[in-house]
């Protein structure tokens, strides 16, 4: 078991308790992300946490696999469709990267508040491109946070040593949407849900 995925193991009941804290923002994010599947898609949700997201776009597509890297998560998140009846998502434990996906096998892949909390960002985001199929679409919503400073880091350190916090990426925007075009994507929508700080990005595989 790695660090990372011991804390959100042990963080995963009160993580699935815990109410969104911006729900018009997130309903905004949804159905953004909605305008862009079809009910023929194959999906990948990565860092899909108990499956929330995965469950509430399960009807306006074909297949979603939902991976994340803790356990726990998943198992909370296969409770959930079994309770919610959802047959057609399929939750998976996996790291990222994740060597085992296989090559343009997605429509599209889901990427919710998670690339921020990855240490080898061009690598993931390459990984993920690999497993689109041509022309297929990458959807992300990440935080941003050192678009205002970087001090974030000194405090992020010391409970990350202490293991009150994950690992986390101290991106701006211009560096996020680097690492997207960078890894061989064209951006074709852009989003602010609901500050500067989280931005939302749809880019197609070129």
């Amino acid at each position: 078991m790695s660090e990372e995925s011991a804390f959100w193991d042990k963080i995963a009941e009160k993580y699935a308790a815990s109410p969104i804290k911006d729900m018009d923002a997130y309903l905004k994010t949804m159905d953004r992300t909605k305008a862009h599947l079809s009910e023929q898609d194959s999906i990948l949700e990565v860092g899909c946490g108990t499956g929330s997201t995965a469950l509430l776009l399960a009807d306006r597509v074909s297949h979603i696999t939902a991976a994340d890297i803790s356990a726990n998560m998943i198992d909370i998140g296969k409770r959930k469709a079994r309770d919610q009846e959802v047959e057609n998502v399929t939750f998976v434990r996996a790291a990222l990267p994740d060597q085992t996906l296989e090559p343009e096998s997605f429509d599209a892949v889901l990427a919710f508040n998670i690339l921020h909390l990855v240490k080898d960002l061009p690598a993931v985001v390459r990984n993920l491109r690999d497993a689109l199929k041509p022309g297929g679409l990458f959807i992300s919503k990440s935080a941003c946070i050192a678009n205002r400073t970087r001090l974030w880091a000194v405090p992020l350190f010391f409970l990350r040593l202490a293991g009150f916090a994950p690992y986390v990426n101290l991106l701006t925007t211009a560096e996020l949407e680097a690492a997207i075009s960078d890894a061989g994507f064209e951006l074709v929508e852009t989003g602010l849900y609901p500050s500067p700080r989280n931005r939302f990005i749809v880019a197609r595989k070129v």
